[in-house]
């Protein structure tokens, strides 16, 4: 993060908590600039960002001051999907957002692609490099079927920070957190089988459920504090549900943190229905508060959750490395990832492992959780400026995904298709429910850059809903 990012951040944090009063007149730009030990450039820097933010506004030949505080959207209220097992939709809409992941020219608020362009990752470039020239044959040879030994132990060290303690033959690596979802599903369920699922849900797994024609149930979810626990009990009296698909750390799409008492709530439930808990916590790394939260497999004794994750969202996609801690089921999930997949590719596994050992890693995970944060503040401003007022917006506690409700008028799937003219791409609400509920939500991602281009798309997108709405 600069000088001026960190600078603005502070004040922000001060407007934030009160203390600087609407109208009230800001320190001067030189004063600001002795009391921090900073250029006067990077306090003008400063200003600009929280003018853009909408917190101050400037006065000729007097200053800035306060600007008055605008009112924040209420937070989306618990969803309330139809508690039985449904037949799985969306999947002609899910490959179009998909196949248009790769038109460059587009404005992709519908992707969940994190941020690749950062500093902090040219020691990866650069061992990715070394390592095909000074190992080739490793490179091109198979590898143990576990995945490399080195990198389990390095994940093993990575996972302490949210007090998972495992061992490295605890963990069997994977081609990415969706391969880790697929062999975990695979190793414990048959087709015709019930899953639950948070309602909403990430749309890859649900497509995942339906290519493996396994039935969905989606269950109330509380966009601060995620499923609700007395819907799950009804539904596992009701049904006979094989296990349950949880995002409780930085959900996809929510962005909500799962408070620890309710992480272990679930987890006494599924043990008292025997059931599995499919724990996804790809975004965890990504929370703001520090130390990272506790994932449910921190508390598992018997090994019922089965925890998938990968560098995905915290690095880049393109590296394909994720992993699945097993528990009971190694040996099954071992299995079905010959069955599948077979062995993982060696060279990207030993890039991380360098990245994760020397240190570089945890100095990339913390610029990122800092550059989201200003993201995802300044897109929601942007959002408060450009959408009608009667919406809805969630508040996440991390990553990039930001979650808006919006007039049940509106339908998110006529307006997306109408901004594919613009070269603005959105992502639907309805592609999160196994039932093609949400159809007046969206979700952005808060990855983008901050850019003119950026914010001038997101006006249009704003100005389409209004005139939905119309």
């Amino acid at each position: 993060m600069t000088r001026y990012q960190h600078l603005a951040n502070l004040l922000a944090e001060r407007i934030e908590q009160g203390l600087y009063r609407h109208g009230e007149k800001l320190p001067s730009v030189r004063s600001l600039s002795q009391e921090h030990g900073v250029s006067i450039s990077t306090v003008q820097q400063a200003y600009q960002t929280l003018e853009n933010l909408q917190l101050i506004t400037p006065q000729p030949r007097s200053g800035y001051f306060i600007a008055p505080r605008k009112a924040q959207p209420p937070v989306p209220a618990m969803s309330s999907p139809v508690q039985r097992p449904v037949e799985i939709t969306q999947w002609d809409e899910v490959n179009t957002l998909l196949a248009d992941h790769h038109d460059k020219s587009l404005i992709a608020f519908g992707s969940g692609a994190p941020d690749v362009s950062q500093p902090s990752l040219k020691p990866l470039w650069r061992e990715m490099s070394r390592i095909v020239q000074h190992n080739p044959c490793d490179v091109l040879s198979y590898d143990e079927l576990s995945g490399r030994q080195d990198l389990r132990a390095q994940i093993a060290r990575v996972m302490l920070d949210s007090e998972t303690v495992v061992a490295a033959d605890d963990i069997v690596i994977t081609s990415g957190c969706h391969s880790a979802i697929a062999i975990a599903l695979l190793a414990v369920c048959k087709p015709g089988d019930i899953v639950a699922v948070e309602s909403p849900c990430y749309y890859g797994t649900i497509q995942m459920l339906r290519g493996f024609d396994i039935k969905a149930i989606e269950i109330p979810t509380d966009p601060q504090t995620g499923i609700s626990i007395e819907a799950l009990e009804l539904a596992l009296e009701q049904w006979p549900i094989k296990g349950v698909i949880l995002v409780p750390n930085c959900n996809n799409p929510l962005g909500f943190i799962m408070p620890d008492a309710r992480k272990r709530a679930v987890l006494s439930l599924a043990q008292r229905h025997d059931i599995v808990i499919f724990e996804d916590d790809i975004y965890g790394e990504l929370a703001r508060e520090y130390p990272r939260p506790r994932t449910i497999k921190s508390w598992d004794i018997d090994g019922r959750v089965l925890l998938c994750s990968s560098f995905t969202k915290s690095i880049a996609p393109g590296l394909r490395v994720g992993w699945i801690v097993p528990g009971r089921y190694r040996d099954r999930v071992l299995h079905m990832k010959y069955a599948t997949s077979s062995t993982s590719v060696p060279a990207m596994q030993m890039a991380v492992t360098a990245f994760i050992r020397d240190g570089h890693y945890h100095r990339h995970v913390r610029r990122m959780r800092q550059i989201y944060q200003h993201n995802m503040e300044t897109w929601t401003c942007w959002v408060r400026q450009y959408f009608p007022c009667d919406i809805c917006v969630t508040r996440p506690q991390g990553s990039f995904m930001l979650w808006i409700e919006l007039p049940e008028i509106v339908d998110m799937v006529c307006v997306a298709k109408q901004l594919c003219r613009l070269k603005i791409q959105v992502a639907p609400g309805s592609l999160f429910s196994a039932s093609g509920k949400y159809r007046n939500c969206l979700r952005i991602n808060c990855a983008l850059p901050l850019t003119d281009k950026n914010r001038e798309a997101l006006r249009q997108l704003g100005e389409a809903v209004s005139i939905a709405m119309e």
